[in-house]
């Protein structure tokens, strides 16, 4: 929302946008990277929401919104539908030096061009890429320009040149404001997505579009050869499903589900989570450090046991900074053998400073964060300001010759990645339930408080939780419903949900109605999941849903409609209202579930 006030300086906003393949197209060449060339290409979807909110703020007013893009000469296409749209101008960044950038060396890359075309008042971009899903070049463009961030931003208020926004998190809302210039990522659901059909594109004259070369930048290191990680080998991971679709009566569907399921032994009892024990200390020479986002219980317990496990191999220690009080013990048990406390600040840019100072004294040899929005931020100014390499949402850490090995996924799991830093400093963000959990040593941190330096310009206002991060991703069994099954009759689920012991997570449609959290949302602009079982009801399952539970081991799709997409991603499916079967349904599981010793 825009000020009324008549004294609304002109602003000058640029929207920094991305090329990718439709999700549809992707495959992997021999070399392990994405084919790109022959597949067809698109605005990444969130960028679509930056650049319909910085043409609404150019328009109001009376600025000026300039697009910039990154890419080969197809790019301009982004650019030119932008323009369509309304924006004023683009920039196309193209040169077969920009080629194997990662995102700091993108940023850096953005940075000189912002510069060449002076002051902005506002540089907009969207949350993420649906390519890479790493969140990383917002705040590290935002440390190198010394300049504010926040995002994702579900609401925007300007006035003058004070913002005040509420941003979208993991597991809540941050309401914050701060003062232009500033940079922002936008959620999904801020406003309404820049989309133009291509006959109508034709009026984006390209006499609106300049081509910038690495020549026109002028110095600098650009591209692969600028980037402090390096990309290995990469796998599709397939997903393999052959569905069984049941239809007829009720009780016949219910007999040859049960058949069906005991043969997938999905009910077994899960093996230990804790199997391993949180190692002992090495040596005080080589350190590796946790960074912990505060009640981030579960993230912080797996990001420091997964430390202690890489300090044992390369015969160092584990030191924490924690922006809470926490109990010597209880880190130590958890792996941590020293522990800084930063207290004086709840903003992300005066953490990441903190730990970023202390870091270029220390030189450790890596740092570890947690992959929510939280650590994003943190992790992407630290890194920008180490100039050192960040893989973003890996799955696994491992050492091979002495360096940090990061597995991280892309395209919402169809693809896999190992990342490699030659940066002496290695960083890594982390997804939440990725990690397992060790059984906690006996042991005491050694803590000692900093009081940090408050510089950033972001006033919080409020932090608010409306979910648990990590409720689904530790889910054993999930039930996911859709439009058809309405909110007042959630409670037809409890006794499901209590016989599974599932989550409930919903679809966009559900979670843009406000029924369920957004936290709860699978999908491409939602969450990836993992559970045992997945049980979906009354939603349709196109691909945009069924691409978070790839994953999952079983699932049991529920739909009145046998041509509903969400059978062709299951592995059995049930032609039936759910309301039919919901009460033998939950008879017939309870009776597959192995009984507990203790009722008996």
């Amino acid at each position: 929302m825009l000020s009324e006030t008549d004294d609304l300086k002109p602003l000058r906003i640029a929207v920094l946008v991305k090329q990718i393949p439709a999700l549809e197209g992707i495959s992997l060449g021999e070399d392990g990277h994405l084919v790109r060339v022959g597949v067809a290409l698109e605005m990444n979807p969130y960028c679509r929401r930056a650049v319909a909110q910085g043409v609404k703020l150019a328009r109001a007013s009376k600025g000026h919104c300039t697009v910039i893009t990154m890419g080969p000469a197809s790019a301009k296409d982004v650019l030119k539908e932008a323009l369509a749209w309304g924006a004023n101008t683009g920039i196309l960044l193209s040169d077969p030096a920009f080629a194997g950038a990662d995102t700091l060396a993108t940023a850096r890359t953005l940075l000189a061009a912002i510069r060449l075309q002076g002051v902005f008042d506002l540089i907009l971009l969207g949350r993420n890429s649906l390519d890479a899903d790493t969140g990383q070049v917002g705040p590290e463009l935002a440390e190198l320009l010394e300049l504010p961030f926040l995002g994702p931003v579900r609401k925007l208020e300007l006035n003058d040149k004070r913002l005040r926004v509420r941003c979208e998190h993991d597991d809540g809302w941050v309401d914050a404001s701060v003062s232009l210039p500033a940079v922002l990522s936008v959620a999904e659901r801020l406003c309404a997505p820049c989309k133009v059909p291509r006959e109508k594109w034709i009026s984006a004259l390209e006499q609106h579009i300049s081509i910038l070369d690495a020549v026109a930048l002028g110095a600098g290191t650009w591209g692969a050869a600028g980037s402090p990680t390096r990309v290995g080998s990469s796998r599709t991971i397939p997903l393999e499903r052959n569905p069984a679709i049941l239809k007829g009566p009720v009780e016949e569907q219910i007999e040859q589900l049960v058949d069906m399921l005991g043969h997938r032994d999905l009910f077994a009892e899960p093996s230990p989570d804790a199997t391993k024990q949180v190692p002992a200390q090495q040596s005080e020479e080589l350190s590796v450090v946790v960074v912990l986002e505060p009640e981030q219980t579960r993230t912080s317990q797996e990001c420091c046991g997964t430390a202690a496990l890489l300090a044992a191999e390369i015969g160092g220690e584990v030191r924490a900074f924690v922006a809470e009080k926490m109990a010597p013990g209880l880190l130590g048990g958890w792996g941590v053998d020293r522990a800084i406390h930063l207290h004086g600040s709840d903003v992300e840019e005066d953490i990441a400073h903190a730990v970023s100072d202390w870091a270029g004294n220390h030189s450790p040899w890596a740092i570890i964060l947690p992959s929510t929005q939280w650590g994003r931020e943190v992790a992407s100014r630290i890194a920008a300001r180490l100039q050192a390499g960040l893989t973003g949402d890996a799955i696994a850490l491992e050492v091979r010759e002495g360096r940090l090995v990061a597995w991280k996924p892309a395209f919402s799991g169809m693809l896999a990645a190992e990342i490699l830093c030659t940066s002496p400093v290695q960083m890594a963000t982390v997804r939440p339930g990725a990690l397992p959990l060790l059984r906690p040593r006996k042991a005491t941190a050694r803590i000692k408080k900093q009081v940090m330096a408050t510089n950033s310009r972001v006033s919080i206002h409020r932090r608010t939780r409306n979910d648990e991060v990590n409720a689904l991703i530790n889910a054993e069994a999930v039930i996911g419903v859709g439009m058809g099954v309405p909110p007042d009759e959630y409670d037809e689920l409890e006794e499901l949900q209590e016989v599974l012991g599932a989550e409930l997570a919903a679809t966009r449609k559900v979670t843009d109605r406000g029924w369920q959290p957004r936290s709860r949302q699978l999908g491409i602009t939602g969450r990836s999941i993992a559970p045992r079982l997945y049980l979906a009801l009354g939603l349709s399952g196109k691909f945009t849903h069924s691409a978070g539970i790839r994953n999952a081991g079983t699932v049991l799709a529920i739909n009145t409609d046998e041509e509903a997409p969400i059978f062709e991603f299951a592995d059995i499916g049930m032609v039936a209202d759910w309301r039919e079967l919901i009460a033998p349904l939950t008879e017939a599981l309870a009776d597959l579930l192995p009984s507990d010793p203790d009722n008996e």
